[in-house]
C-alpha cells in the first residue's frame, strides 16, 4: 500500500476547503484516508494552514509521498525541507 499525503476538498461549490490527509494512492480524493493531518483554507488572504507537524514527519518518516500542491505547503511551513 502507497500513502500520499494529499488534499481532500471540502466546502460549497467556489468556496473550497481543505483537508491534509495521510491516503491509501489508490482512494478517491475526498475518501478514506488514514489520518487527518490539518486543514488549508485558500480563501483567506494569507491562506491559512493548520497542520500537526509531529504526525506529517511521522509519515514522510514511513515513506509516504506528499503531492505537489502539499509539498509546497509544507516547504512554506518549514517543516519539508528544500533539499529533498
Amino acid at each position: 500500500m502507497a500513502v500520499k499525503i494529499r488534499l481532500a476538498r471540502h466546502g460549497a461549490k467556489k468556496r473550497p476547503f481543505y483537508r491534509i490527509v495521510a491516503a491509501d494512492s489508490e482512494s478517491p480524493r475526498d475518501g478514506r484516508f488514514l489520518e487527518k493531518l490539518g486543514t488549508y483554507n485558500p480563501l483567506q488572504n494569507p491562506a491559512a494552514v493548520a497542520l500537526n507537524a509531529d504526525r506529517v514527519k511521522y509519515w514522510i518518516g514511513q515513506g509516504a509521498t506528499p503531492s505537489d500542491t502539499v509539498k509546497s505547503i509544507l516547504k512554506r511551513e518549514g517543516i519539508f525541507a528544500a533539499a529533498e
